[in-house]
């Protein structure tokens, strides 16, 4: 047993560590988010009755939708700038993620679900996406 673990570790070692992970999952979310929000454009008050909200609250949608997309590419693109850069980056990528968050317990709110289990079983699109918000959130730039 000792000599496997030494070979995995051996294995894993030489794996070289891939530093621009974090645009594997922003960079779906970034498209998937500006392309709703554009798909809103432009914002009427009968797209808002058609999903029986407020217009204010389709209004905030689409901007959010679209500014969150936004925010996640130039939160990121501002980490490869200077040190004032980054943190300007992270501060957008952290907004942006909360925004994404806000959005999608929106969505899930609105699909007015019977159950939390009904949620995770049937919605887990917007279950992931919520998640990848909530991420970007929490780690912002800091995210390897």
């Amino acid at each position: 047993m000792g000599h496997a673990v030494q070979t995995l570790k051996s294995f894993n070692a030489k794996i070289p560590e891939f530093c621009l992970s974090h645009w594997l999952l922003r960079l779906p979310l970034t498209i998937v988010f500006i392309q709703q929000g554009l798909s809103k454009f432009p914002v009427s008050a009968e797209d808002a009755n058609s999903f029986e909200l407020p217009y204010i609250v389709w209004w905030f949608a689409a901007y959010g939708e679209l500014g969150g997309g936004m925010g996640l590419l130039i939160g990121g693109v501002l980490l490869h700038i200077n040190k004032v850069g980054f943190w300007v980056g992270d501060t957008i990528t952290r907004f942006s993620g909360f925004t994404i968050g806000c959005i999608m317990t929106g969505v899930i709110w609105v699909g007015k679900p019977e159950s939390l289990i009904d949620v995770l079983l049937h919605d887990n699109l917007h279950v992931f996406l919520w998640l990848g918000g909530l991420f970007f959130a929490l780690r912002g730039n800091h995210a390897k």
